[in-house]
């Protein structure tokens, strides 16, 4: 599952969020920009997925698009395992809910932690964390889950608070809870982000794979 997250998730405890096709299937245009293949080896399925939207961010090991799919944008990643970390609740993060997206997004405008649309926090557990005036400025939360496995997403600190150690607590705490669900914890960082990574490292997560994020544009005939 771990080697393609995005589908375990589409096809089992996610599956709600999801607009699938045969092979394919993506999150809905408001939670998240992902989709994902059955098998990214079959032309059939890159034929599926061009039924449901014409545009797709696929994460994985590197992929060949089938005819009359292009590739528009390859980010490399890591993906990292917390399979034998610990957890530890945080006392001043604070539960986020729809009510508190607007604040999200601008935060998420300040910090660019990755894709976080209007309805992201409709994937699980969110939390942040509130200076004394009151305003958001870390954050943390739940977005691909899958049988076993919940992975740890969105952490990003205001520029402003960074070098507080904000982000390391709010991960803690999001594996807190998903480790007393009896799931583990995973994450992904882009390559280059190596101050997250080694973060990620102390806090007990260790890697897994290389990865890499692809962004994929449909411009061949209607299907």
């Amino acid at each position: 599952m771990l080697n393609n997250p995005v589908w375990a998730a589409l096809t089992g405890p996610q599956a709600c969020f999801a607009e699938a096709a045969g092979n394919a299937a993506r999150y809905l245009p408001e939670i998240a920009p992902f989709a994902a293949l059955s098998d990214p080896a079959d032309p059939a399925a890159w034929r599926d997925l061009a039924t449901i939207t014409d545009y797709a961010l696929l994460t994985g090991p590197s992929l060949t698009p089938r005819a009359g799919w292009e590739q528009v944008e390859v980010t490399p990643g890591v993906q990292m395992i917390g399979q034998s970390m610990s957890g530890v609740e945080d006392p001043e993060a604070v539960l986020l809910t729809e009510k508190d997206v607007p604040e999200m997004l601008e935060l998420v405008a300040r910090a660019e932690p990755g894709p976080f649309l209007k309805r992201t926090v409709d994937l699980g557990r969110y939390l942040g964390i509130r200076d004394s005036g009151g305003r958001l400025v870390a954050m943390a939360g739940e977005r691909f889950r899958m049988p076993g496995w919940t992975e740890v997403s969105a952490v990003c600190t205001d520029p402003a608070y960074r070098g507080k150690g904000l982000g390391a607590r709010l991960t803690l705490a999001v594996a807190a809870g998903i480790l007393a669900r009896g799931e583990l914890p995973f994450l992904h960082a882009v390559h280059d982000n190596e101050n997250a990574i080694r973060l990620y490292g102390r806090l007990g997560f260790t890697h897994s794979a290389d990865v890499v994020f692809t962004s994929y544009r449909y411009t061949g005939p209607v299907l």
